[in-house]
């Protein structure tokens, strides 16, 4: 299998381990194949004890448009897709929570498009790089869905006020405004510069002791989970519903290129 037919790539250098999405002709978007690769990877690092740092990237100068609306929309009976998205939105949560409980340092590097899903994973990482191209969004109400996982991160990062916002205006936003409203944590002039500061942080963090960093990222997870108890199986019925009903119009709006029905 050549390195274009797998998902995702994974590269280690010692102590440092990437992880690259790589489904550039659709963005990066999450299909099912690249998030079992990922949630694999997470729990092989979960009692990796020699890895320091994970970086997440994005092949083909994005990021992560968020999930494959095409398996969304895939066809099925109503008690099949209600099954799904449920499973699939759990899954996701799932997800997000296990990328920051890592004992590993996680930086999101991110380019072009982090959309969605996609911000799920900027939110969950201990460090947001991205570059001045990189655009940001959560358009998912535009698409007849709910931004059910991803929500509690981003009110973590950004604050509920920001959080809000963004989720429901559903506009992208430029690096420079992710960055003053929290999201990001710094901006590069371009992907060269992002690279070179990627490494520069993990220089950085080669200064500090592997059992301490772990540490230390166990006593901030002490100060609460973005999460609230209950919240992971109230976003995935939320967004089983969604995609059960206004989100057929809202895909097949946006697979043919055209303002859903709503928006006329």
């Amino acid at each position: 299998m050549s390195d274009a037919e797998i998902p995702l790539l994974v590269q280690r250098d010692g102590a440092v381990v990437r992880a690259i999405l790589n489904r550039p002709a659709r963005r990066n978007a999450m299909s099912t194949a690249l998030v079992e690769a990922l949630d694999a990877l997470l729990a092989d690092l979960r009692e990796d004890r020699t890895a320091r740092v994970l970086v997440i990237s994005g092949a083909g100068g994005h990021f992560c448009a968020g999930l494959d609306l095409t398996e969304v929309g895939a066809p099925a009976s109503p008690e099949q897709k209600l099954a799904q998205q449920l499973e699939r939105n759990r899954r996701t949560g799932a997800r997000f929570a296990a990328i920051a409980a890592l004992p590993q340092v996680v930086i999101a590097q991110i380019e072009g498009s982090a959309f969605a899903g996609g911000l799920g994973l900027v939110c969950a990482a201990d460090i947001a790089l991205a570059s001045a191209e990189a655009r940001f969004a959560a358009p998912e109400v535009r698409r007849g869905l709910v931004a059910a996982q991803i929500l509690p991160w981003l009110s973590h990062r950004m604050g509920r006020s920001e959080a809000a916002r963004l989720v429901l205006q559903g506009a992208p936003i430029t690096a420079a405004e992710a960055a003053a409203r929290g999201l990001v944590h710094e901006v590069l002039p371009d992907a060269a510069a992002l690279s070179a500061r990627v490494d520069a942080v993990i220089g950085d963090l080669r200064q500090g002791a592997p059992g301490a960093l772990a540490e230390t990222k166990t006593l901030m997870a002490a100060l609460g989970t973005p999460v609230p108890e209950g919240y992971a199986d109230a976003g995935a019925r939320a967004f089983a519903r969604c995609a059960a009903g206004e989100a057929e119009e809202g895909i097949a709006a946006f697979k043919a290129k055209r303002p859903p029905a709503w928006a006329s």
